[in-house]
């Protein structure tokens, strides 16, 4: 592999200015709030299975427009209120087996893991989360699902999800409400920002190698998909590039870095062909954040510092949340 994007010395100083939409809190009020409005109680079923060590429970809660979202929750033995990290998942992966999240609960944290709805068939062990909704025509994947206008898109739908998750986490009695933190790899990444961006009961972001950050220059600079498939959708509606950046701004990680005030600990890996790195840079450098640190890895492509970054994050955690 080889450099994808600037050298390291001008992505430390890069900090572009990233179209905003002037209406792009109230956008964000008024989503939340309707499915807010719709919200239950959280339903918490005991699974048995062969992990004896931690407690593995089923998790569903209700996300965007009241519809059922499931997680899994996989804590210590102790009905002590406990910190919790609130993960989200790559791009169509599913939530998968509780096998697959053992870390953090092993950490002394709960870890709640969310199905992202209508992915969970790309890799993995799979998801179970259906997303209801139809799309305008649309490249095959998930990037252009209701691209003509922010209302349909399908980020608007997981972003809500990944936020009315922290609210049902603030709910659980085994959970201390004032020590969440939320993380993921990849597209995980991406939707951690907006939850940190969106939650103020947020205490700390964990972004891994982000995806969903500076969509303008990431779609046309990154060489693999899933950036590729807005590519993809504008070679073919020529008419649409104007709309189509539009409706992204209301889903871009650097907006919602400029509303992170918890201490945050970003990765970028510099030979990464997925998500180019002035993307996360971009994220990072407008990151309200006055705690802000990113674990740079030069040699690594998309899968970034995996167990290393690992080890990071669970370090830098303590004393934070």
């Amino acid at each position: 592999m080889a450099l994808t994007d600037l050298p390291l010395d001008q992505l430390r100083a890069f900090r572009p200015e990233v179209a905003e939409p002037d209406d792009f809190d109230q956008f964000w009020s008024r989503t939340l709030s309707e499915s807010r409005a719709l919200a239950g109680d959280p339903a918490v079923r005991s699974v048995n299975g062969p992990i004896t060590e931690v407690v593995v429970e089923d998790l569903t809660f209700t996300g965007f427009a009241g519809e059922p979202i499931h997680g899994w929750i996989i804590r210590p033995r102790t009905a002590t209120a406990l910190p919790a990290v609130v993960e989200y998942i790559g791009y169509n992966g599913g939530r998968g087996a509780p096998s697959d999240h053992l870390k953090w609960a092993a950490s002394g944290y709960v870890h709640v893991v969310m199905d992202t709805r209508g992915q969970g068939s790309g890799w993995g062990s799979g998801g179970r989360t259906p997303d209801p909704h139809g799309s305008d025509p649309a490249v095959a994947g998930f990037m252009t699902r209701g691209i003509s206008h922010p209302d349909g898109y399908f980020y608007r739908r997981v972003f809500t999800d990944a936020v009315l998750l922290i609210d049902a986490v603030k709910t659980l009695p085994f959970v201390d409400p004032a020590r969440i933190a939320v993380t993921g790899v990849s597209q995980g990444g991406g939707i951690s920002l907006a939850a940190a961006g969106l939650h103020a009961g947020v205490r700390a972001v964990l972004p891994d190698v982000p995806y969903l950050c500076h969509f303008r220059r990431s779609a046309t600079i990154a060489t693999q998909f899933p950036f590729r498939e807005i590519e993809r959708y504008l070679s073919v509606h020529r008419d649409r590039v104007d709309a189509v950046f539009d409706t992204l701004s209301y889903f871009d990680g650097v907006n919602f870095a400029r509303r992170i005030v918890a201490p945050a600990l970003f990765s970028v890996a510099l030979m990464d062909d997925i998500v180019p790195p002035s993307g996360v840079f971009a994220a990072f450098n407008h990151c309200a954040s006055s705690d802000a640190e990113i674990e740079v890895y030069e040699f690594n492509g998309h899968e970034g510092g995996q167990a290393v970054q690992w080890a990071r994050q669970a370090d830098w955690l303590l004393g934070r949340i």
